[in-house]
């Protein structure tokens, strides 16, 4: 994995971590797994974006 994958899925994690209400852990999981999909979707038009 190269450093600007690693540092942008950390900063999505971080962020995620920061404001996950205290709910269920199964609630936890799908949001996890919902903003994953978004950020993994995101991050080739952001790089083509930045040139990096």
């Amino acid at each position: 994995m190269d450093p600007i994958t690693l540092a942008f899925y950390g900063a999505v994690c971080g962020l995620l971590a920061a404001f996950v209400p205290s709910a269920s852990r199964a609630f936890r999981f799908a949001l996890g797994v919902g903003v994953g999909l978004v950020a993994a979707s995101l991050l080739p038009s952001l790089r083509a974006l930045t040139g990096l």
